[in-house]
């Protein structure tokens, strides 16, 4: 078991550009000090310099911060591509041991808008239009229907206000925007 009864665990899961790590970083706006964000990227290409494979030490070691952070008192945002494949397993473990609330939500974004939302990125040259189209799979649900499903229309705002309030993680002067 890991957490407590008062953590909140949030899963992140979409394809490249699809506005994960804006909703991560608006969320811990929002919410404050408290919120530790768990960013694959970060773990995978800049702690490990790590490619993207089955049984890759990001998977572990993303499990283990996001444990770490909750039994900490932290709540966490797990954000990344996470694909089901890959990380499924290991985000389905975490989920069952969190003794608070868990959400898990997939950004679904289409390759069109996907690519459009690249080009806006500070990263835009970093990666090509076909790297994107590449990687891209769309509806990559982990199993059991445990996602909440975000679309492509849910503007920014609209996206961080339903995981707030879907998780109850209010800060103080919150009110939900019905």
């Amino acid at each position: 078991m890991t957490g407590s009864e008062h953590t909140v665990l949030v899963v992140l899961r979409g394809n490249s550009g699809s506005g994960k790590s804006s909703i991560a970083a608006a969320l811990r706006a929002r919410y404050g000090r408290g919120l530790a964000l768990v960013g694959q990227d970060n773990l995978r290409r800049t702690v490990l310099r790590e490619r993207d494979t089955d049984g890759a030490a990001a998977i572990g070691l993303i499990d283990t911060v996001a444990r770490y952070a909750l039994d900490h008192g932290f709540h966490v945002v797990v954000e990344g591509i996470l694909s089901a494949a890959r990380y499924g397993p290991m985000l389905g473990r975490l989920a069952a041991d969190h003794r608070g609330r868990t959400r898990l939500y997939y950004l679904d974004v289409d390759l069109v808008e996907t690519l459009h939302r690249h080009a806006l990125r500070p990263q835009a040259t970093e990666f090509t239009s076909e790297d994107m189209a590449g990687w891209y799979v769309g509806g990559d649900l982990l199993p059991g229907g445990v996602e909440r499903v975000i679309g492509q229309d849910s503007t920014l705002e609209q996206s961080v206000d339903r995981i707030l309030d879907d998780t109850g993680l209010t800060p103080p002067g919150w009110t939900p925007v019905s």
